[in-house]
């Protein structure tokens, strides 16, 4: 004898133009969801977007404009090159030639002429007082 299984809702309107869906023709295509993937986020879907990813408009942070990173060297490093002898010594002083800027951190124990860009007041001071000098080092005109 062959069994026969009660008919579900499912088996019964399965196939059908309106199971579970009520207008078909509003189930058909991207157009009805208002475009494919990420398109009308500015418009109709501006408040989906806020609620579920409201930082995915607009920039944050601050770039300041024109800021020019200068190479530095501070004085113990000076001081090291001078010590270990990479430096070459014309006039009884150790000459140092740098196309940037010198800062003070640590200390010259030996006089050292040195050649810059820049440098800063401290820095000045401790290599003055160390018997040797510091001068303005040329920059060729960018043109």
């Amino acid at each position: 004898m062959v069994s026969r299984r009660k008919p579900t809702k499912k088996s019964k309107f399965l196939g059908r133009r309106h199971f579970g869906v009520g207008n078909a023709k509003n189930r058909r295509g991207s157009g009805n969801r208002g475009g494919r993937g990420n398109a009308g986020l500015h418009k109709h879907k501006f408040s989906w977007v806020t609620l579920n990813d409201p930082d995915y408009f607009g920039k944050s942070g601050f770039v300041r404009p024109g800021k020019k990173k200068v190479p530095t060297v501070n004085l113990y490093e000076i001081d090291r090159k001078a010590i270990l002898n990479k430096l070459d010594k014309k006039e009884g002083k150790f000459y140092f030639e740098f196309k940037g800027k010198i800062l003070s951190t640590g200390s010259v124990t030996v006089p050292v002429s040195v050649k810059a860009l820049s440098w800063s007041k401290n820095a000045e001071e401790k290599i003055k007082n160390a018997g040797g000098d510091i001068n303005k080092f040329e920059q060729a005109n960018k043109n």
